[in-house]
C-alpha cells in the first residue's frame, strides 16, 4: 500500500532510478552435503547478474553464509562488500545488520540503483527453488482491480521519521525471512541427499555382497572337486 500510495513523503526507497550499479544480498548454507542447492542458487544469481552487465550496469555482492563467501571470492563476477558466515541453524537478525546496513548505505549514498536479495524458496520437502525478489526501490505488486485507488496515511509523529525507520525494518525483515527459509530449505536438501547416498550405499552393499558369495561358491566349489578327484586317485 505504501509504495501505491500518493504519499505526502516519498521516501528514497520508493523512488525508481535509472539502473546503473545493481547489489545482490546473497544467502546460502554454512555447511555442503545438500545436493544442488548452493549450486543451483549461485548459477541463477549469476545468469541474472550477466543480463544486467550486458545493460552496463555495475554488480556488488553481500554474501550470508560461508559457501556464498566461498564462490563469490573466487568465481563471482562482481565486488564483494559485504559477507557474514557462521550463522548456524538458528540465525538472529542482529548478525544479518551488519551485512543489509552495507547495503542499504550504498543506496542511500546513491552508490547502488537496485537491490535484490537471493535465497532458496521452500516449495515442500523435495523441492526447493532458487528466488531472486527486488528488495529496492520497493515493487509495486498490487492487484489490477487496486491500481486505480490511490490513498495517503496519517502519520504520527509525521511521515518522514515513521518512514525512515519503518522502511528499514522492511528490508531487514525480507533478508531475515531469506535467511530462515533458505535454512529450512538446507534441512530439507541434507535430509534428501544424505537418504539418497544411504539407498546407494546399501545397494553398493548388496552387489559387493553378491560378488563375495559368487566368489566364495566358486572357492568351495573347487576346493571339492580337487578333494574329489584326489579321493579318485587314490
Amino acid at each position: 500500500h505504501i509504495a501505491e500510495g500518493s504519499l505526502e513523503y516519498r521516501h528514497s526507497y520508493m523512488e525508481a532510478r535509472d539502473v546503473k550499479r545493481v547489489g545482490y544480498i546473497v544467502i546460502s548454507s554454512d555447511r555442503g552435503l545438500c545436493g544442488g542447492l548452493n549450486i543451483n542458487l549461485f548459477k541463477q544469481t549469476m545468469k541474472d547478474a550477466a543480463q544486467w552487465s550486458t545493460k552496463g550496469a555495475e554488480i556488488d555482492f553481500a554474501l550470508i553464509g560461508t559457501k556464498a563467501v566461498t564462490f563469490f571470492n573466487s568465481f563471482g563476477n562482481g565486488n564483494v562488500i559485504a559477507q557474514t558466515s557462521g550463522l548456524g541453524d538458528k540465525p538472529s537478525l542482529k548478525e544479518l545488520i551488519g551485512s543489509v546496513q552495507v547495503m542499504l548505505n550504498a543506496y542511500d549514498e546513491g552508490k547502488l540503483d537496485r537491490l535484490y536479495v537471493v535465497y532458496n524458496k521452500f516449495v515442500n520437502t523435495m523441492i526447493q527453488t532458487p528466488a531472486i525478489d527486488q528488495l529496492l526501490p520497493l515493487p509495486k505488486q498490487e492487484a489490477e482491480s487496486e491500481k486505480s485507488h490511490h490513498w495517503d496515511y496519517l502519520y504520527e509523529p509525521d511521515a518522514k521519521e515513521l518512514l525512515d525507520t519503518l522502511l528499514v525494518r522492511y528490508v531487514e525483515s525480507q533478508v531475515y525471512q531469506g535467511v530462515v527459509e533458505n535454512v529450512a530449505c538446507e534441512m530439507a536438501a541434507r535430509m534428501v541427499a544424505m537418504k539418497s547416498a544411504t539407498d546407494n550405499a546399501s545397494d553398493m552393499i548388496d552387489d559387493l555382497q553378491l560378488v563375495y558369495n559368487k566368489a566364495r561358491q566358486a572357492s568351495i566349489t573347487q576346493e571339492l572337486g580337487e578333494i574329489v578327484a584326489g579321493a579318485a586317485a587314490v
